[in-house]
């Protein structure tokens, strides 16, 4: 008796499902698929994004064209990653391109001012990375501090210090050790070239995806970003998981500062000046909630490839500099508004 009254439960509960999918609008379908599926929405823009530049000119579609776009996102890839941790614990960090130069510096002035052997520069000046994204975790856990607040004041200490220690001037690569160039290093795939730093960033990608994504830490900080009260009565050390994923994601900037010395050819403190804002963009239009809880790092690789396909894009169409900057600031907000819709999806 127990199991047939289950079991008609359980058939009225899918037919109950069955008639409420049918009865929603196409756009209510389009509302959850979205809301499932949160890189969808990028990929389908970037897949326009390609075709349209591939019409308007056809060079965007060459290989040489492709790759430079690809190696030209790298290092904003890198910071978006960290700001995806951090973003889907509803927080921000400000100061992911300072930490990024901080970094940068350090193993290059180490290694060709000071002496330091190359491997050592470079483990040192990834470590002063992670300690910086640490700090910032700390002061957002232990004092309780708003991010916002928190890395607005870090962006201005970073940058200083890096000046400060630099005194303001760049290193070329042809000073520094083979091990801190290796990123800028390329290789054949096909028509496309590849630099090492391209790998290092997918491989990054594909390291911080399976930990989301397979490990309770990765189920632990999307719970944190949806609710983090919810989640520290299920038993879950919000504290703790908000200050790990700021130290893990200082880890990937100092990394990313080994990519930037690839690919700018040396060391500068003037170096990736928008990188800040790049990432945030990359995740903003890669899918991932301003409001946590809700994302994935496909997508931002997805959002950083279609930033800079855009300007790539309309700079081979002969778009002035200025309109290239309105139209990622209106990709933006067009961004923030679906993730804004996606999010009063009924369930």
């Amino acid at each position: 008796m127990s199991t047939t009254t289950t079991a008609g439960g359980s058939g009225h509960s899918a037919a109950q499902a069955e008639l409420s999918r049918r009865s929603q609008s196409p756009a209510q379908r389009v509302q959850h698929l979205l809301h499932a599926h949160p890189w969808l929405s990028p990929l389908i823009l970037l897949i326009l994004t390609v075709i349209v530049f591939s019409i308007i000119n056809p060079r965007f579609i060459l290989a040489n064209s492709l790759s430079l776009l690809v190696q030209q996102t790298a290092v904003v890839a890198a910071l978006a990653l960290g700001q995806t941790l951090i973003i889907l614990t509803a927080g921000i960090d400000l100061s992911v391109g300072a930490i990024a130069i901080l970094s940068t510096m350090i193993m290059a002035s180490l290694a060709a001012n000071n002496g330091v052997p190359g491997i050592l520069a470079l483990v040192i000046g990834v470590a002063f990375g992670l300690g910086a994204g640490w700090l910032n975790g700390m002061l957002v856990t232990r004092i309780n501090l708003p991010p916002f607040i928190v890395t607005l004041g870090t962006l201005s200490i970073f940058t200083a210090v890096a000046l400060l220690y630099s005194g303001g001037s760049s290193i070329q690569d042809n000073r520094l050790p083979d091990v801190i160039n290796f990123t800028g290093q390329s290789f054949s795939v096909g028509g496309f070239r590849v630099t090492v730093g391209v790998v290092i960033v997918l491989l990054m990608y594909l390291v911080v995806g399976f930990a989301l994504s397979q490990t309770a830490w990765g189920r632990h900080v999307y719970a944190v970003g949806d609710d983090p009260e919810s989640a520290r009565l299920s038993g879950i050390a919000s504290k703790r998981v908000l200050l790990s994923v700021y130290t893990v994601a200082g880890l990937i900037f100092g990394i990313a500062a080994w990519v930037l010395i690839g690919r700018s050819g040396g060391a500068t403190p003037n170096a990736i000046s928008t990188g800040n804002l790049d990432s945030i963009t990359a995740v903003v239009i890669g899918g991932t909630s301003l409001f946590g809880g809700r994302g994935g790092v496909v997508g931002t690789l997805l959002g950083a490839l279609i930033v800079y396909a855009f300007q790539f894009g309309l700079s081979l169409a002969g778009v002035d500099q200025q309109f290239r900057v309105l139209a990622v600031g209106v990709l933006v907000i067009v961004a923030v508004a679906i993730d804004q819709w996606i999010r009063k999806v009924k369930t």
